[in-house]
């Protein structure tokens, strides 16, 4: 198969005189299933409409929109498969210089707030050509939402791209039945009842039982009535039992979102796995040097989606929800023998995973009939006691892979929930984890120490993570490996006062850690612990939580982390004299920085005692700076999306 159109010629050399969709994103181009836009102009061709692909346009230029002239049935919009300002900023909000989705990792090529910019660019060029937008960025903002770089809450996506309709979460079920509508000649505004979408109108007489949202204006007005309302939005994310909920606009302009789409079947999730991608970028890049994404997923398996985990930090309960959805063994087997095709596969698996690479099955038998439950978390704080707990069916996977001809190795870098390892009675995937899929450091995300920080999360307690330390510590000595594992670690999420920062600092002062960066809370749209950073209060509670705001009070945060760094020096003291820890400022074994001249440090020089070690890479991390080594310490994607920090 060749790549789908990217211009006119491409489209007249295929014998169209037309498209039925251009799909205007701001990635380039590649053909591979990590990446939302191929998933969905692959399945809307599999359904036989002709889909013509608008990469990166010049967000200055109507005519860069208009290559295909205009399609028959509408424009699709997303922004990629990061959120635009994720993809331009750092948390601290300066310019990223590189860009993993554009050719050569060449920055600024897609605009602030794409899916805006590109909505109103299409509305320019084609007045009343239907435009439905989707992906990552517009799954997250599809009501309104706390906007981090403007500091501000703004308004819905749909209102501000001028869109038409607004797919969420992973797309399969809602591109398929909007393609079909609109083919058989409905009205793009008489979409309003396809499941996983968002819609605008002025009239919600007919909405079927709503859930009535505070209004923007409310909103606008207290920080609290925000609150209240992702916490609805939170409660109503089941789409077995979710009500339309309903965002009330000035001028009688009502949004209105579905309840969720129902999961993809095995059988659906494989066949979308085996539509006929190219598995690479669109060869008008390999001047530039190619797109760098490609490196992280070209020789990689997803085996899932969704994740019971419900991190606060994370937006996959909002994007993906908590229904574990897996692909068949055959599925995955038979993208595998294709990879070991590939001329340049080495022998080495990257990843079999997803969000969590060990969930593959259901958190329990009612999810499969009536979804997640509501008000109760399958993990945290405490273990649902109806969880089921197996790897039997990864563990037979990965067996599977591992023996096929030409693979070396199978690794597993997308993450695993290392308190469901634990759950499992049979410790027989600890002991193959650290035997057969781990090179050297096993990197895992416990994010922090401090059990009250924890529990703002939704991450198990730190003597859990320390129990499993110990475990796959044995499993690596019975395997006669000398392997360690190494944590991601996360500064000033909600819930983190100065003191606890101090207690991460000891955490890696007895480590041994000296990470060369650094995760500070990164407040992304349309997670928990953003509502929380924005509002100060949890929104599952309404109970208020401490959260740090300030630029400056983030940076001491960080320092502490990383108090081996001299330029650090000035803020790591400041911290502790903050925290009321100058025991740590000494010449002493547990002080983290020395006294400046002229000062005389703390009595006893020593330091207070911190928690245990758990886990002690000691000089192999401080060459290495805390970098994984053959995990290569990668974050997993999230389906279409890789953002907001999801870290197994």
């Amino acid at each position: 198969m060749a790549f789908l159109p990217m211009n006119r010629h491409d489209m007249e050399e295929r014998g169209w005189d037309a498209v039925d969709f251009a799909y205007v994103c701001g990635d380039a181009y590649v053909d591979h299933p990590s990446f939302g836009m191929a998933i969905i102009s692959r399945l809307l061709e599999a359904h036989g409409y002709r889909v013509g692909i608008i990469a990166q346009p010049d967000w200055r230029d109507p005519e860069s929109v208009a290559v295909f002239g205009k399609p028959r049935l509408g424009f699709l919009l997303s922004s990629g498969n990061m959120d635009s300002m994720v993809n331009h900023y750092t948390v601290a909000k300066k310019h990223r210089k590189f860009d993993a989705y554009s050719p050569g990792g060449q920055a600024g090529l897609r605009p602030d707030h794409a899916c805006v910019v590109y909505g109103n660019l299409i509305r320019r060029a084609f007045k009343d050509s239907p435009i439905i937008m989707g992906g990552i960025e517009a799954s997250l903002r599809r009501l309104a939402h706390y906007d981090y770089w403007q500091n501000r809450l703004k308004r819905s996506l749909l209102l501000d791209a001028s869109a038409d309709l607004l797919i969420y979460g992973m797309g399969e079920h809602q591109i398929v039945e909007m393609a079909d509508a609109l083919n058989a000649g409905l009205s793009v505004h008489d979409l309003t009842f396809i499941a996983g979408t968002v819609f605008r109108t002025r009239d919600i007489a007919q909405v079927p039982d709503p859930v009535i949202l505070p209004t923007w204006e409310a909103m606008e007005a207290d920080k609290i009535e925000y609150a209240r309302s992702f916490g609805e939005q939170n409660r109503q994310l089941n789409p077995y039992l979710s009500h339309p909920l309903v965002e009330e606009y000035p001028h009688g302009v009502y949004v209105v979102q579905n309840p969720p789409a129902l999961p993809l079947s095995t059988e659906e999730l494989d066949a979308v796995y085996r539509l006929p991608y190219e598995r690479t970028y669109h060869p008008s890049y390999e001047a530039a040097g190619g797109i760098p994404a490609i490196k992280e997923v070209k020789f990689s398996l997803a085996s899932n989606r969704g994740c019971l985990g419900e991190c606060s930090f994370c937006a996959l309960n909002f994007h993906q929800g908590r229904i574990i959805q897996s692909r068949s063994h055959e599925s995955i087997l038979e993208e595998a023998r294709l990879m070991t095709a590939d001329p340049d596969f080495k022998g080495y698996i990257h990843d079999v995973g997803g969000p969590t690479a060990n969930f593959r099955v259901p958190a329990c038998a009612k999810q499969a009939r009536a979804g997640a439950c509501t008000n109760r978390r399958c993990l945290s704080p405490e273990p649902c006691k109806k969880l089921r707990v197996t790897h039997k069916d990864y563990l037979a996977l990965l067996r599977k892979l591992r023996a096929l001809p030409g693979v070396k190795k199978v690794f597993i870098r997308s993450g695993i929930r290392f308190d469901y390892a634990l759950l499992d009675s049979d410790r027989t995937f600890i002991r193959e984890l650290a035997a057969n899929h781990t090179s050297g450091q096993l990197r895992l995300a416990p994010e922090h120490v401090s059990d009250a920080v924890l529990r703002v999360m939704g991450k198990p307690e730190n003597a859990v993570y320390q129990e499993f330390v110990r475990e796959f510590e044995r499993a690596s000595k019975a395997a006669g490996k000398e392997q360690y594992v190494l944590p991601y670690l996360m500064s000033s999420h909600p819930g983190s006062t100065m003191k606890e920062a101090v207690e991460l600092a000891e955490f890696c002062r007895d480590l041994g850690f000296n990470p060369e960066q650094v995760s500070d809370f990164y407040p992304t749209p349309s997670t928990i612990s953003t509502c929380i950073y924005y509002t100060g209060v949890d929104p599952r509670t309404m109970e208020p939580v401490y959260c740090p705001t300030s630029p400056h009070e983030k940076a001491l945060q960080r320092a502490l982390i990383q108090y081996r760094d001299p330029k650090n020096r000035a803020l790591v003291v400041e911290a502790l004299h903050r925290a009321g820890r100058e025991d740590l400022i000494g010449y002493g074994p547990k002080c983290l920085v020395r006294p400046s001249k002229g000062k005389k440090p703390a009595a006893d020089g020593g330091g207070k005692p911190s928690r245990g070690r758990g886990g002690k890479p000691g000089k192999q991390a401080k060459q290495r700076g805390g970098r994984a080594s053959g995990q290569g310490g990668k974050r997993p994607q999230s389906g279409d999306n890789r953002n907001n920090g999801r870290r197994g």
